[in-house]
């Protein structure tokens, strides 16, 4: 299930990606209003998209949010993991915050792959 805050995120990408051929910085602001996204929340999931290399920003009256990337370069699974952590069900098979299940028997399990 994805969380609110990333159905958030993908919303502010999206934006972005929509907005890309402006040539100009976005405010938080106007995402937030066009989106439907409450502004502190926002804030909050800019900064760690920022921290995550999707999106660039600046300060002052020039400012906002740009994507760093093409929007074709940004990768789902990649976000979701940013922003929700990681996504698989059962530590034991996660792609890349792999750990062994508790009471689970490796050598018989066959939910691992």
């Amino acid at each position: 299930m994805i969380s609110k805050k990333c159905k958030y995120a993908i919303k502010a990408l999206l934006y972005l990606a929509d907005h890309q051929e402006e040539d100009r910085s976005i405010f938080s602001s106007e995402i937030a209003e066009q989106e439907l996204i409450p502004k502190k929340f926002l804030e909050t999931i800019l900064r760690e998209l920022r921290n995550f290399q999707f999106v660039q920003s600046k300060r002052g009256k020039t400012g906002g949010y740009k994507l760093l990337k093409d929007p074709k370069e940004i990768n789902l699974a990649d976000l979701m993991r940013a922003i929700d952590g990681p996504i698989a069900m059962l530590p034991c098979v996660s792609l890349n915050y792999y750990a062994n299940c508790e009471e689970c028997d490796e050598k018989i399990c066959q939910i691992k792959p």
